[in-house]
């Protein structure tokens, strides 16, 4: 999990992308990539965010160049973009799921700057399966409601092949973690019959924990209308400081033995896939060193492991523990040492982007 207290590139399309590493035999990530953090900003793991404290990426309205980090990114070889949102936000602070025009145009300015890019760009609810303190559809707002939100979102962007839907992030303490099933429903009822749509676990959506919490088990039962498992992705988070709660500078594990060799196990034993869509560390030589034994880990199992999205960049401060956001000098931008060294498919020792 990663406890965020949420406050503070000329375009180049990107080709059908894929990512190499360097692993004992040299296998492709489908997916490689960073969240471009802001419009999230606000909201606590408890899912009370306030639209108010929000900072978006965008830079008339916060100076900050979320569109010029992303073409950066995607000349360094990225390919996926991650974007979150508080539920609040979106809807103006109302508990609806009927979007708030001014509010959604803003967030949509986001998007459509991912989208300019040729990258992948994903909607991602970032609420921890709660709105205000509550469950959702387990004690809080209905999942009818819920389901409408995402209705609305995915109408917005049904004939966008490059969208994914990222149904919530780091659900936690859930009794019931298949309640995504109508959500799943809602989406392709609207119209996005073909994207990838990411289901998360409980215990913040834990790589560790997925299988062992049961959320494996629970997930491989939601479907589409159409009783396939096509495009349904499982989302996890990984970690790599001495708690794997992503508050901490220094790593000290790759994650190989607890979490990706169980989780990549299950999949493909189930005949599923899974998208890490949060990882990263501090600035420092260890998370240097085991995020780049994680990632090559990971492309040894990319039959099962699409990618990765690094934790974070957009609205974060240089400075912030874990920040992937690159500086700019006015003349170019300047990538963070974890990203420079261990997270971009465009250095060599342990990355190369092909066509």
């Amino acid at each position: 999990m990663a406890i965020k207290f949420l406050y503070s590139f000329v375009a180049a399309a990107v080709s059908t992308t894929a990512v190499l590493v360097n692993a004992k035999a040299s296998a492709p990530l489908r997916f490689a990539g960073v969240n471009i953090a802001g419009f999230d900003f606000g909201c606590g793991t408890d899912g009370t965010c306030v639209a108010s404290g929000a900072v978006p990426p965008i830079h008339k309205l916060s100076g900050i160049d979320g569109l010029g980090q992303m073409q950066h990114f995607v000349n360094d070889g990225y390919n996926v973009f991650r974007l979150p949102v508080g539920w609040q936000y979106l809807t103006n602070d109302k508990m609806t799921g009927v979007l708030d025009k001014t509010q959604f145009a803003k967030y949509n300015t986001l998007v459509s700057d991912c989208l300019s890019t040729g990258a992948y760009c994903e909607i991602d609810i970032h609420n921890y399966a709660r709105y205000n303190g509550q469950i959702i559809g387990q004690g809080g707002p209905s999942n009818k409601i819920f389901a409408e939100l995402w209705s609305n979102i995915a109408s917005h962007w049904k004939n966008e092949t490059k969208v994914i839907f990222g149904v919530m992030n780091e659900p936690h303490d859930i009794p019931n973690i298949a309640a995504w099933a109508a959500s799943v429903t809602a989406i392709r009822e609207a119209g996005a019959k073909t994207q990838m749509i990411l289901l998360p676990g409980t215990d913040y959506a834990s790589a560790k924990t997925f299988v062992s919490s049961g959320s494996a088990n629970a997930l491989a039962k939601v479907k589409n209308p159409d009783g396939t498992f096509t495009n349904l992705i499982m989302d996890v988070h990984r970690y790599l400081d001495y708690d794997g709660s992503g508050t901490n500078a220094e790593c000290v594990t790759n994650g190989i033995e607890d979490s990706w060799t169980p989780l990549a196990t299950w999949l493909r034993a189930n005949g599923r896939k899974a998208l890490n869509t949060e990882t990263g560390g501090g600035n420092v030589e260890s998370c240097v060193k085991y995020v780049s034994q994680q990632i090559s880990h990971q492309a040894s199992q990319s039959d099962v492991i699409l990618g990765y999205i690094g934790w974070a960049a957009g609205s974060f401060a240089t400075n912030y523990v874990l920040s992937q956001a690159p500086s700019y000098s006015g003349t170019s931008w300047n990538d963070t040492l974890l990203v420079s060294m261990a997270m971009s498919p465009k250095i060599n020792k342990h990355i190369a982007t092909v066509a």
